[in-house]
């Protein structure tokens, strides 16, 4: 990807104003933290969408993906399709799923960082049907690898 700053376009929904755009806790952060627009409780083993009650367009040839926070996941807060993607395409509000899996529930309140995102570069891609020559090391899958 080039080095070059790239634009991504961010509307806040008519209920959001209070929540803040995305933005880099420090300056070596890669992820823009995504603030959560609601406040929720989340409860153990359900998955609750939760609203960032924002909108993002990126630049064509990119997509945004969506991550987890670290500190989320120690406090038992797990996103559960991660990395999750962003079409470039997509212009609905971006909703982040997330779940408990700690004993009790956990509050989600307005402005709480629920996940971060980062603009991947979409490089074209064609498929083609053929044979897949078998790598005897690698066949295996799923810990071939070892530990």
């Amino acid at each position: 990807m080039s080095r070059e700053p790239r634009t991504v376009v961010v509307e806040r929904l008519p209920d959001a104003a209070r929540v803040p755009l995305p933005a880099r806790a420090t300056e070596g952060s890669a992820g823009f933290d995504l603030p959560a627009a609601e406040s929720v409780v989340l409860e153990r083993g359900k998955v609750t969408l939760v609203r960032t009650g924002l909108k993002m367009r990126c630049p064509p040839g990119t997509f945004l993906e969506v991550r987890p926070r670290s500190g989320l996941s120690t406090k038992g807060v797990h996103m559960v399709n991660a990395p999750g993607t962003i079409d470039s395409d997509y212009s609905g509000e971006v909703r982040v799923p997330l779940t408990y899996i700690f004993e009790g529930t956990y509050r989600i309140e307005v402005g709480d960082r629920i996940g971060q995102i980062r603009l991947v570069e979409d490089h074209p891609l064609t498929i083609e049907e053929g044979t897949v020559a078998p790598r005897e090391s690698r066949a295996g899958g799923f810990g071939s690898t070892g530990r």
